[in-house]
């Protein structure tokens, strides 16, 4: 055990900027020869002082600019594929990427298209893009989702019933330009949200089961996207979820307190950073398939999901000891029942329902949730406890209900 978790890996963009500003380094960062930019941008970006400034930023430069602005949460296949289609016209050479998760994930994409061709279904899954993609730079404008560190972009397939990751090295951005300045006009809700959904990066991340030392020898077998616990990350989920579980209420509270606002992008930045090779597990799994029958935000299924999550993990011995760690980084006991207590406090002064029952979920379609959820193996298997359809399923019922058994490892 002790050797498995003295195992870790990194995967990062070469370079990573945070703090105020750090958006005017946006053309010093560009590839040298990069002249065709296309600009991937959140459709409420259109036509803002943000925009506008980084546009003059980079046509102030030379570069001659493309907008790309239909994105939506879902991210349609057929709407990246026709946006591929047109930058190929275009002759974009390097993708600039501003927004939320959504905006990110779709230049990721977009790149991936762009340097190997559709269809995108081809590279459903994990280890499945050839090689270099076109290089992005990403500029995210909510402190969540870490899309601009990590190595998956999710898609919606219309012939499917959940979202499909497509999860793989090369989608790691080129850049990443984390300035606090761009998240300040997003919403409470967003916010909240955004941040609790970080929040879950960093716990999940920390208490996923220890990296696998057969992985990480094997020379023949490319290494798992997501490889569980990982000794190079842990200090930077305690970080993370520390600083999150401190100062999101406060940004919620005030989205003008600068402080809140830029110690929110450092952690989310390094919930990105920490689950990027580590992966994340069963708040996630469940919330796929329960986003898509609510039609909820992400971070609101998750961060709704996670006391449940670990309320149950914690009926493990070693699990329970995991937990409990983070008591210290919330300021609360060394016990997973402190920490569980903690987690559902904040999720009350930020907004984020108490139970599924609040979401429209019925108990008739908890077993096809958990079906749902089983089909997410990378996200499953790092589960720091087997996860099977009756653990999954006690997690949904206590939730459903609203029940948190208090219990840990005898």
């Amino acid at each position: 055990m002790t050797d498995a978790w003295l195992k870790g890996t990194l995967r990062l963009p070469p370079r990573v900027h945070v703090g105020f500003g750090v958006r005017q380094r946006l053309v010093a960062e560009l590839p040298a020869d990069s002249e065709r930019v296309l600009a991937v941008i959140d459709p409420f970006l259109v036509g803002t002082p943000i925009w506008a400034q980084l546009r003059t930023l980079l046509e102030g430069a030379g570069r001659q600019v493309s907008v790309y602005s239909d994105i939506t949460p879902e991210l349609p296949v057929d709407s990246l594929t026709a946006a591929a289609a047109d930058a190929a016209d275009f002759g974009a050479q390097v993708i600039v990427a501003v927004g939320g998760g959504s905006a990110l994930d779709a230049g990721k994409l977009i790149a991936l298209l762009l340097a190997h061709g559709g269809p995108l279904s081809r590279y459903y899954g994990e280890n499945r893009v050839p090689g270099p993609v076109l290089p992005v730079v990403a500029l995210p404008t909510t402190a969540g989702t870490g899309s601009e560190v990590t190595p998956v972009a999710v898609i919606a397939d219309s012939e499917r019933e959940l979202k499909v990751g497509v999860s793989s090295p090369y989608l790691v951005p080129a850049v990443a330009l984390v300035d606090p300045e761009l998240t300040m006009a997003a919403p409470a809700s967003v916010t909240a949200f955004a941040g609790i959904d970080a929040l879950v990066h960093a716990v999940e991340s920390y208490t996923a089961a220890p990296f696998s030392s057969e992985a990480a020898t094997d020379s023949a077998a490319a290494l798992p996207v997501f490889t569980g616990r990982n000794v190079l990350t842990a200090g930077l989920s305690l970080q993370a979820a520390g600083r999150i579980h401190r100062w999101l209420p406060v940004a919620v509270r005030d989205g003008g307190d600068r402080r809140a606002r830029a110690e929110l992008s450092v952690g989310a930045l390094q919930a990105g950073i920490a689950f990027g090779p580590t992966g994340t597990h069963l708040s996630h799994a469940l919330q796929y398939p329960i986003g898509a029958l609510t039609k909820t935000p992400h971070g609101l299924g998750t961060g709704l999901l996670l006391p449940y999550v670990l309320d149950i993990l914690a009926q493990d011995a070693e699990a329970a000891l995991r937990i409990g760690e983070l008591g210290a980084t919330f300021g609360v006991a060394a016990d997973p029942g402190a920490v569980v207590a903690a987690l559902v406090e904040l999720n009350r002064l930020i907004g984020v329902p108490p139970d599924l029952a609040e979401l429209g979920i019925e108990r008739g379609q908890l077993p096809r949730i958990v079906e749902l959820a089983l089909q997410s193996q990378r996200l499953v298997a790092i589960s720091p406890v087997p996860a099977d359809a009756v653990l999954l399923h006690e997690i949904l019922d206590n939730a459903l209900a609203g029940t948190l058994t208090g219990g840990s490892a005898s």
